[in-house]
Protein backbone atom coordinates (compact mmCIF):
# COMPACT_ATOMS: atom_id res chain seq x y z
CA UNK A 1 0.00 0.00 0.00
CA UNK A 2 1.51 3.28 -1.07
CA UNK A 3 1.13 6.24 2.10
CA UNK A 4 -0.56 9.40 0.96
CA UNK A 5 1.92 11.97 3.02
CA UNK A 6 0.79 15.29 2.69
CA UNK A 7 3.13 18.72 2.74
CA UNK A 8 3.11 19.50 6.32
CA UNK A 9 5.63 22.47 6.91
CA UNK A 10 8.20 22.56 9.69
CA UNK A 11 6.52 25.53 11.37
CA UNK A 12 3.15 23.14 11.80
CA UNK A 13 5.25 20.46 12.93
CA UNK A 14 6.73 22.76 15.66
CA UNK A 15 3.53 23.98 16.41
CA UNK A 16 1.83 21.05 17.32
CA UNK A 17 4.57 19.33 19.39
CA UNK A 18 4.28 22.69 21.77
CA UNK A 19 0.59 22.23 21.68
CA UNK A 20 1.48 18.76 22.15
CA UNK A 21 4.05 19.42 25.57
CA UNK A 22 1.01 22.01 26.48
CA UNK A 23 -1.41 18.84 26.76
CA UNK A 24 1.03 17.03 28.04
CA UNK A 25 0.95 19.61 31.70
CA UNK A 26 -3.10 18.88 31.69
CA UNK A 27 -4.89 16.96 33.86
CA UNK A 28 -6.55 15.49 31.47
CA UNK A 29 -3.65 13.75 29.98
CA UNK A 30 -2.26 13.05 33.30
CA UNK A 31 -5.51 11.27 34.24
CA UNK A 32 -5.32 9.49 30.70
CA UNK A 33 -1.89 7.65 31.38
CA UNK A 34 -2.58 6.84 34.89
CA UNK A 35 -4.72 4.04 33.58
CA UNK A 36 -1.32 2.43 32.71
CA UNK A 37 -2.82 0.89 30.22
CA UNK A 38 -1.43 1.11 26.06
CA UNK A 39 -3.87 1.97 24.01
CA UNK A 40 -2.81 0.29 20.80
CA UNK A 41 -1.93 -3.48 23.04
CA UNK A 42 -3.88 -3.25 26.09
CA UNK A 43 -0.95 -4.00 27.91
CA UNK A 44 -1.13 -3.06 31.72
CA UNK A 45 2.37 -0.80 31.84
CA UNK A 46 3.65 1.83 34.52
CA UNK A 47 2.18 5.01 33.82
CA UNK A 48 5.38 7.22 33.69
CA UNK A 49 6.86 4.47 30.98
CA UNK A 50 3.72 5.87 28.23
CA UNK A 51 4.48 8.25 25.94
CA UNK A 52 1.69 10.06 23.96
CA UNK A 53 1.13 9.00 20.35
CA UNK A 54 -0.16 10.78 17.89
CA UNK A 55 -2.99 8.38 16.19
CA UNK A 56 -2.37 10.45 12.87
CA UNK A 57 1.52 11.41 13.02
CA UNK A 58 2.34 15.37 13.13
CA UNK A 59 4.18 14.70 9.62
CA UNK A 60 1.12 12.92 8.20
CA UNK A 61 -1.08 16.46 8.95
CA UNK A 62 -2.40 15.54 12.43
CA UNK A 63 -2.65 17.80 14.99
CA UNK A 64 -1.76 17.61 19.03
CA UNK A 65 -5.74 17.67 19.91
CA UNK A 66 -7.56 15.46 22.60
CA UNK A 67 -9.11 13.36 20.10
CA UNK A 68 -5.83 12.46 18.16
CA UNK A 69 -3.42 11.39 21.15
CA UNK A 70 -3.24 8.51 23.15
CA UNK A 71 -1.34 6.97 26.15
CA UNK A 72 1.40 4.30 23.94
CA UNK A 73 3.94 1.83 25.61
CA UNK A 74 7.50 3.00 24.37
CA UNK A 75 7.89 -0.47 22.06
CA UNK A 76 4.06 0.58 19.97
CA UNK A 77 5.31 4.06 19.55
CA UNK A 78 8.50 2.94 18.19
CA UNK A 79 6.72 0.48 16.26
CA UNK A 80 3.91 2.21 15.00
CA UNK A 81 5.87 5.25 14.07
CA UNK A 82 4.33 7.47 11.30
CA UNK A 83 2.11 5.01 10.52
CA UNK A 84 -1.80 6.05 9.56
CA UNK A 85 -4.35 3.75 11.74
CA UNK A 86 -5.27 1.72 9.09
CA UNK A 87 -1.55 1.16 7.91
CA UNK A 88 -0.99 0.03 11.38
CA UNK A 89 -3.73 -2.09 11.38
CA UNK A 90 -2.00 -3.84 8.07
CA UNK A 91 1.07 -3.82 9.86
CA UNK A 92 -0.12 -6.07 12.68
CA UNK A 93 -2.03 -8.32 10.22
CA UNK A 94 1.21 -8.73 8.40
CA UNK A 95 2.51 -9.57 11.98
CA UNK A 96 0.59 -12.37 12.79
CA UNK A 97 0.63 -13.80 9.99
CA UNK A 98 3.75 -13.73 9.74
CA UNK A 99 3.88 -15.72 13.13
CA UNK A 100 1.33 -18.31 11.35
CA UNK A 101 3.78 -18.54 8.84
CA UNK A 102 6.76 -19.95 10.70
Amino acid sequence: MDRFVPAVDDQQISREKNRARDLRKTQWWKQKRAKGKCYYCKREVLPRDLTMDHVVPLIRGGRSTKNNVVPSCKECNNRKKNLLPIEWEDYLEQLKKDDVDQ
